[in-house]
């Protein structure tokens, strides 16, 4: 992986959930509170939009009625995005290393089975599973360890 893209990654993976920040949180869709605030800090449109799009973002947004604003950045639906998608779906809230159907089975714990994230978790589903995947498989192509 080249350097800029790397270091895009680890910015990505480290600032994707900064919307849940209290002060930050204006809609209340931390995926869009997030990326507009780093766009306020003239971070690079990349890095919004990977924040913007994470972990399959759009379907939540859908059912939140705000696909119009998070369509002011586009998913680029690359590899550099999977491995965002695969890090945050095999990373529990508390940074251990887990599954994906582990951090599956957490969130709809954590939510409940009536709410919002729980349906939007159970919707997005085959498209996070099909990203970790193939993350999974560029990375054993690649001969680094992930487990």
């Amino acid at each position: 992986m080249q350097p800029e893209i790397s270091d895009l990654l680890v910015a990505a993976g480290m600032l994707h959930d900064v919307g849940y920040a209290p002060d930050l949180a204006n809609t209340g869709f931390h995926p869009l509170d997030g990326a507009r605030y780093l766009r306020r800090l003239d971070a690079p449109e990349r890095l919004c939009a990977l924040v913007a799009h994470h972990s399959c973002a759009w379907r939540e947004a859908e059912l939140r009625g705000l696909s119009a604003e998070l369509a002011e950045w586009v998913d680029e639906e690359t590899p550099l995005r999977d491995a965002l998608w695969w890090a945050d779906m095999t990373t529990s809230p508390d940074g251990e290393v887990v599954s994906f159907d582990e951090r599956v089975k957490e969130i709809q714990e954590r939510y409940g089975p009536d709410d919002l994230v729980a349906f939007f978790i159970r919707q997005a589903e085959p498209e996070l599973r099909a990203a970790v995947e193939r993350t999974e498989e560029r990375l054993r192509a690649a001969g680094i360890e992930f487990e």
